[in-house]
């Protein structure tokens, strides 16, 4: 059996051993199958084996400490067994972190091997990303950490990302991963993304999945990897976006756009409103999908903008202009002019200039 078709059988066991620890843990008792199982991996774990070690340890320890459980009698087990019980109850837990441990190692060594060879089944791949990702987002640990750097997985991801004979969907969901590698640990992987090519290629694909790890990125670096992106040349390709027949995507690209507006300096918003983005925003707050908000209350907002997400889009960018992070006071206040200057020139009536222009100045209003 080759070692692709072992790795699933491995995992089966482990999670269910696993179970097993969680089992002792919630019921103190030291005679049961869950106990058993574990004493059956006791007896056939290497110990010589580095990563194993401390499993081993533990599971002598469990050997030790149930044997002397199911075997002590008296007045001095009767005092005792109650400690010993929430000792049993720690040294389960600390089996079924090492059993993590050995899951983790197991899950990113074949997943390290399937994106180096991309081709063998979408699925599968697509399974490996999801969990590796789900696993990433219960919190941090170093140890799943140290795994992750030692098997070089960040480089790989972005090699997946940039291979356009990748399918889409394995594509998305390594960019998806590395959205979540950030979160995972801001401070060691936003160096990564900084210097590589993950930008260039999820603005590139310019698909929903694409752009929606875009916008978790610039939330979790903000003004830096909005400078990246100006820099880069690609705050053209994002405002294209906006043209896009697909409204999911549409409405993703106005939200990236909001989000550079938000956390973007002044060399960010004067690339994008030099591109045209103010004339597109009005052209956008005309279609089906759009309107205005001015007269509607607060408590309905929400529900307005589901079913026309383009709805006072131009007021809304300029109150991410006026409350956001990349720009000093007389930036903000050298924009507004500009933006009710471009409104005017793109309004097809005095009537739709007059009420955009009040919602930009009611809405960006301290």
């Amino acid at each position: 059996m080759e070692e692709s078709e072992k790795a699933p059988q491995i995992l089966q066991v482990l999670e269910a051993l696993k179970e097993a620890t969680r089992h002792i843990q919630q019921h103190h008792t030291s005679d049961s199958p869950s106990v058993k199982a574990l004493l059956e991996l006791q007896t056939i774990l290497s110990s010589s084996d580095p990563n194993l070690c401390a499993l081993s340890d533990h599971l002598n320890r469990l050997k030790t400490l149930v044997h002397s459980l199911n075997n002590s009698k008296g007045l001095r087990s009767f005092l005792t067994r109650p400690l010993s019980t929430r000792y049993l109850s720690r040294l389960a837990l600390s089996i079924e972190s090492e059993l993590q441990a050995w899951i983790d190692r197991e899950t990113l060594l074949t997943l390290s091997a399937s994106l180096r060879n991309p081709d063998h089944g979408v699925d599968r791949l697509v399974a490996l990303l999801t969990q590796f990702r789900d696993r990433i987002s219960q919190g941090f640990n170093r140890q799943l950490q140290d795994l992750v750097l030692k098997l070089k997985l960040f480089s790989s991801l972005e090699t997946v990302l940039l291979d356009e004979k990748c399918a889409d969907q394995v594509r998305e969901q390594a960019g998806l991963a590395v959205a979540a590698l950030i979160r995972f640990n801001k401070d060691v992987f936003v160096g990564q993304v900084m210097m590589g090519p993950t930008v260039r290629a999820l603005v590139a694909m310019g698909s929903v999945h694409s752009v929606e790890v875009l916008c978790s990125l610039i939330r979790s670096i903000r003004s830096p990897l909005v400078d990246e992106i100006e820099s880069n040349g690609e705050i053209p390709k994002v405002i294209a976006l906006l043209n896009s027949r697909d409204i999911n995507l549409q409405v993703l690209a106005l939200e990236c756009v909001l989000e550079i507006g938000y956390f973007g300096r002044k060399e960010a918003v004067e690339a994008m409103v030099k591109e045209g983005l103010v004339e597109k925003l009005v052209e956008l707050q005309r279609s089906e999908k759009g309107g205005d908000l001015i007269e509607i209350g607060k408590e309905r907002v929400c529900g307005v903008l589901e079913r026309h997400p383009f709805a006072s889009c131009v007021a809304r960018f300029a109150v991410q202009l006026e409350v956001g992070e990349g720009l000093r006071q007389r930036e903000k206040r050298a924009f507004k002019p500009e933006i009710l200057v471009r409104v005017r020139e793109a309004s097809l009536s005095d009537a739709e200039a007059a009420t955009i222009a009040a919602e930009v100045l009611w809405g960006s209003s301290p």
